[in-house]
């Protein structure tokens, strides 16, 4: 989901709500602790350089169990973070830790729209350069990186 799709949803909704795929709902007391801008600029290991930006959210839940994001509220940080950082048009990524999970670490989520509530939609790694490395198309259990095989 990019940017201008939430701030469209944003404009009909009177709650915010954020739903992890399970089904399980991020409590409606969280917090929107940052907005910003993620850029990444790396090289696979086929000898790509590559660059990625997008626009990031974390959610964070507190002790504040009486508070509650509105969605004019969110709507106003997200065009602060335009005005401010020149924000773009950008996917979402969303971070978030789950509570009650002791030794998780933060996820990080895509994002989708449901009608009612925006969905966490969990991400993967893939490699990138698959011609260059040697990964079958079909799903086997040999190893991309073999010795001499330039990948790893």
């Amino acid at each position: 989901m990019k940017l201008s799709d939430i701030k469209k949803h944003l404009e009909t909704m009177e709650t915010v709500n954020f739903q992890l795929q399970n089904g399980t709902f991020v409590p409606a007391h969280f917090h929107v602790t940052e907005v910003g801008v993620v850029t990444k600029h790396f090289i696979d290991c086929g000898g790509t350089v590559r660059n990625e930006k997008v626009a990031n959210f974390q959610l964070w839940n507190a002790n504040d169990v009486d508070h509650r994001l509105k969605p004019v509220k969110l709507r106003n940080i997200i065009a602060l973070s335009e005005r401010v950082l020149g924000l773009e048009d950008l996917e979402i990524e969303v971070e978030y830790q789950q509570t009650g999970n002791d030794g998780q670490t933060i996820g990080k989520y895509d994002l989708a729209f449901d009608g009612n509530h925006f969905i966490l939609l969990s991400k993967a790694t893939a490699c990138l350069a698959q011609d260059h490395c040697g990964v079958p198309q079909e799903p086997s259990n040999a190893s991309c990186c073999t010795p001499g095989g330039g990948c790893c």
